[in-house]
């Protein structure tokens, strides 16, 4: 399993040697990485926009949308590497707070770190998300 989603074993019996489970469907990884990301992004004073999988808008990788009550960050989750889910969550998360420059590379390294990326955000090739 890549970096940002928890790895699960399971012994059969006590003392057993433990074995891999298989990983939870995207939808719930997608889910536990919403949960952790808005956590993180609570404890650092930012605003949370909500997550949701797939965009409304066919053939986009992640799309974010400005509505009164908050920002809706989407991302296609279907044939894409984890690590790829959760920097386009991540820069989400960057766009609905509105960050630029130093202060956006600052907090996509904190929540690069609260997903298990270490202090640098996954290396993902960027398209300019669209914003409706």
């Amino acid at each position: 399993m890549e970096a940002g989603f928890p790895t699960q074993t399971r012994a059969d019996r006590a003392g057993a040697p433990t074995r891999p489970v298989p990983a939870p469907p995207a939808p719930l990884r997608f889910a536990e990485a919403a949960r952790r990301l808005g956590a993180a992004a609570r404890a650092a004073g930012l605003v949370v926009p909500a997550f949701r999988t797939p965009p409304r808008r066919p053939g986009d990788a992640r799309t974010i949308r400005r509505l009164p009550g908050g920002a809706v960050v989407s991302v296609r989750v279907r044939a894409r590497p984890a690590s790829e889910v959760v920097a386009d969550m991540i820069d989400g998360v960057v766009a609905a707070n509105g960050l630029r420059g130093p202060a956006a590379e600052r907090v996509r390294a904190l929540l690069a770190g609260a997903m298990g990326f270490g202090d640098c955000a996954p290396s993902v090739d960027r398209a300019p998300a669209r914003v409706a």
